[in-house]
């Protein structure tokens, strides 16, 4: 998954020069909280909403509000942004990006071309963005949680039952992170389904799998644990 599919290309950006105060309402009316700093045409820095917070008088502050908006009017941007920001390309990924902002504790970056050329902004809000896509959240529906052999076909076995009983898959998730050896998570989402067929698809899915989970978010989000890992039935309400 590329930047550039994700990225924000608004070129919305600030220069040296403007003030704190023009930040945050351009934040607020872009509903942005990373702003790239220009000079020139020429990327110089970053300025977040957490900079700007920065810059603002304490809530123990005895000035007034006309004092305090007067300050803001006063304080350039390039006195409070972060300096030779970190920066992505269009074709990095999200994966990379995801990393980078771990390592370095940021919330975005500024996206430039290969010529130095802001092309947009990658932040915090379009990960979760992505991740809600690829799991299929927004559709809401069911989503198993398994535990399954790490082997060929595993995967398969268990999608194949969900579509034998008309189920429709979403996204499928898998991952050996923290998984016992030789066996990895699966996270299936699939769409509504009839109530009547979901407890002889679990009682079907057991016999090639164990249930960690089943969440169903067709009438709001509930949690019941399958816990067959525990000889306890997985039951879904």
């Amino acid at each position: 998954m590329l930047i550039k599919d994700w990225m924000k290309q608004d070129g919305v950006s600030v220069n040296t020069d403007s003030t704190v105060k023009e930040a945050r309402r351009l934040m607020e009316v872009c509903h942005t909280r990373t702003l790239p700093v220009l000079k020139k045409g020429k990327l110089v820095g970053v300025v977040t909403d957490r900079d700007l917070k920065r810059a603002a008088p304490s809530d123990a502050t005895t000035l007034s509000r006309h004092e305090i908006a007067y300050l803001q009017e006063k304080i350039a941007v390039k006195d409070v942004m972060t300096k030779d920001p970190v920066t992505l390309a269009p074709t990095d990924t999200v994966e990379q990006a995801a990393m980078l902002f771990l390592e370095k504790k940021i919330s975005g970056a500024p996206v430039m071309d290969d010529k130095g050329r802001l092309m947009g902004t990658i932040t915090q809000d379009e990960l979760f963005k992505v991740l809600i896509t690829l799991t299929g959240a927004w559709h809401r529906g069911i989503q198993f949680g398994f535990l399954l052999d790490d082997r060929p076909g595993s995967i398969k076995e268990v999608a194949d039952i969900i579509r034998d009983y008309d189920g429709r898959i979403l996204s499928i998730l898998s991952s050996m992170e923290k998984a016992p050896w030789k066996s990895r998570f699966v996270y299936i989402r699939i769409r509504p389904m009839d109530k009547n067929l979901l407890q002889p698809l679990l009682d079907e899915l057991r016999k090639v799998a164990t249930i960690l989970y089943v969440l169903d978010q067709t009438e709001g989000s509930r949690l019941t644990l399958g816990a067959d890992v525990d000889a306890e039935p997985a039951e879904v309400v």
